[in-house]
């Protein structure tokens, strides 16, 4: 492997095997507005882009814009395979819904590439709120006494089993911690101590001194971490959220936080979002919030463009696809 370049990330899924119908290869649309950098990798990968028309076979699109998309697709039906933008595509449930018993398109989005920067957020903000910097950084005068929580040797639950989770147990074995991997099933994921299905999520929480959340936003993750489960968790355990905000009971973090209970909270995502100007989580004792900024512009972009690139040689070679998603799961 060549040596990065300074601030260089890197995608680390590798394509997957194609099930069920096969996309037919064909000229590509790149959706709701033009890109450079995206149609670069359009023919980078061996595609040609051209505007929308009865000969379109693929889409690059661009934004979340559900009903855009819906509308494109009703449009077009030779569509036979959709890039999207984000790893999280929660907000096009209802055009997955729509489309959930047909055999195509092929669904893909940047799931698992933007894995590096978020991973190395999630690292910045347990190391942030076991030191105690939360409160440390918002102090005028100096304080005593010293506060903070090595972790080294550390018990870690991260929920999810993804592209993030991954990276995290990489990143992560520098402090020789033991990871609790908990997910939707309960295939190993290597590197962990354990794997865990979510049914299990209860047993873990006592033990654990961090929890990461790190998994897709679905009907059953919402609220995955409310009032119950904050109570099983450490006084002094640390909680970090850079999946969806709405993966937490934010009223229950902020009781918690508020009579004391975990040693703090780092949030990367809320719900909502932006999180408005005057909420209580602004101010609540020991939390930092990042306001969802645990991958920047400058870094996805890359990525993104590598991710179109690998799909498109999948469109056009029949190779394995990237990312891909399962319309009826919702990711």
């Amino acid at each position: 492997m060549t040596a990065r370049l300074p601030g260089e990330h890197r995608d680390p899924l590798a394509p997957v095997d194609l099930l069920g119908a096969r996309p037919t290869p064909g000229p590509i649309a790149v959706l709701p507005f033009p890109h450079e950098v995206f149609e670069a990798a359009v023919v980078a990968g061996g595609g040609i882009v051209e505007p929308l028309s009865d000969a379109t076979r693929g889409l690059v699109w661009l934004n979340v814009d559900g009903p855009a998309l819906a509308s494109v697709l009703a449009e077009y039906p030779g569509i036979q395979w959709v890039q999207l933008p984000l790893a999280g595509v929660e907000r096009l449930s209802e055009v997955f819904a729509a489309q959930e018993d047909a055999d195509l398109p092929v669904w893909t989005s940047a799931k698992g590439s933007f894995a590096e920067p978020v991973a190395e957020h999630a690292l910045a903000l347990v190391l942030a709120v076991l030191r105690g910097i939360p409160e440390k950084a918002r102090g005028t005068t100096w304080s005593d006494p010293k506060i903070g929580i090595s972790l080294y040797g550390r018990r870690v639950v991260i929920v999810g089993a993804g592209g993030i989770a991954v990276e995290l147990l990489r990143l992560l074995a520098p402090w020789e911690v033991d990871v609790t991997i908990v997910r939707r099933g309960s295939d190993p994921l290597p590197g962990a101590t354990r794997t865990l299905p979510v049914a299990r999520l209860a047993e873990v929480l006592p033990e654990a001194d961090v929890v990461i959340l790190a998994a897709a936003a679905t009907a059953e993750t919402t609220n995955l971490i409310g009032a119950r489960e904050l109570a099983l968790m450490k006084p002094e355990a640390a909680l970090v959220n850079i999946a969806r905000g709405r993966l937490i009971d934010q009223e229950a973090l902020l009781a918690a936080l508020e009579s004391g209970h975990l040693c703090g909270a780092g949030l990367d995502v809320t719900s909502p979002e932006p999180l408005p100007d005057g909420h209580p989580l602004w101010t609540a004792p020991r939390i930092v919030i990042t306001s969802h900024s645990a991958d920047t512009p400058e870094m996805t972009e890359p990525l993104l463009a590598e991710r179109i690139r690998a799909n498109v040689a999948a469109l056009v070679g029949g190779t394995g696809f990237v990312g891909r998603i399962d319309p009826v799961a919702g990711y």
